[in-house]
């Protein structure tokens, strides 16, 4: 099997294919952006790509929403990885040696109790992997790396503080993709796309009434622009229920009767990590 995610080596993204797919022969296609990822999909390169849709802190990944529609995949799984950040240097230091950290901004972002009162420079990269990578090939003793500690093995840093992140509970949450639309065995959740076939005053609480009268409680919701007309929106939803479920069934059969259009992007079972 063939698999796309976000490289370069030493990402969250790596780490969770890694994990996800850690008892199956994997050809792995490292890629330059979550387009990319997607695209591999979409393009038959691959055949399967695994992408991050949502942080705990940052939100929805919309770039990851936007290129599932654009290459007409299917979720075929969610994995949830812990993310927990750590200070690496490229050798063994105390905190008062290291004058500049080095990361991807919302990493540096959710450390700010950490590095507050603390005088740093802060250096921007394009990811926590590239800020690991860059720390090893420097072999400064003042600069460190906030990354993960996947990261810190790959590249054999030294650990300055582990665990640096703001909130314990930060995740990400990872789709895995496919051509094949066939739904997952044992399904749990289903993600929805509603279009509006109309725009009036409260078009999605509409929508949402539906789904709570019926008993199907949502855990996801989303909006993004239709790219037709500024102000229309299209709706994405994640319901607790299999797309076999027939109480979910009739829920799309009743929105559409509202002359909504709905599209059935996935139905899976989640890991955790």
């Amino acid at each position: 099997m063939k698999v796309a995610y976000l490289g370069p080596h030493g990402t969250f993204s790596e780490e969770a294919a890694h994990n996800y797919y850690k008892d199956k022969s994997i050809e792995w296609h490292m890629c330059s952006s979550v387009p990319e990822v997607l695209e591999a999909v979409g393009e038959g390169l691959v055949d399967e790509g695994i992408a991050p849709i949502e942080n705990a802190i940052e939100g929805t990944i919309t770039m990851t929403v936007d290129s599932l529609l654009v290459n007409d995949l299917y979720i075929k799984g969610e994995a949830i990885l812990p993310v927990s950040l750590h200070l690496l240097a490229a050798h063994e230091a105390s905190m008062k040696e290291i004058k500049e950290v080095w990361s991807i901004p919302p990493a540096l972002a959710q450390c700010r109790a950490f590095f507050r009162g603390k005088k740093l420079t802060m250096r921007h990269f394009d990811s926590t992997a590239g800020a690991a990578a860059a720390i090893k090939e420097a072999g400064r003793g003042d600069v460190a790396a906030v990354a993960s500690s996947y990261a810190g093995k790959l590249f054999e840093l030294s650990t300055v503080q582990a665990n640096i992140e703001d909130s314990s509970e930060n995740q990400t949450r990872f789709i895995v993709v496919s051509k094949d639309k066939t739904p997952s065995l044992g399904a749990k959740k289903t993600m929805l796309q509603v279009t509006p076939g109309d725009e009036y005053t409260g078009v999605l609480a509409s929508i949402l009434t539906v789904f709570s009268t019926l008993g199907i409680n949502l855990t996801w919701i989303e909006s993004r622009p239709t790219k037709k007309k500024l102000g229309t929106y299209q709706f994405f939803l994640e319901a607790e229920a299999s797309v076999a479920d027939p109480v979910l069934e009739k829920v799309r059969a009743v929105i559409e009767t509202f002359g909504h259009h709905v599209n059935i992007l996935g139905s899976y079972t989640t890991t955790k990590l």
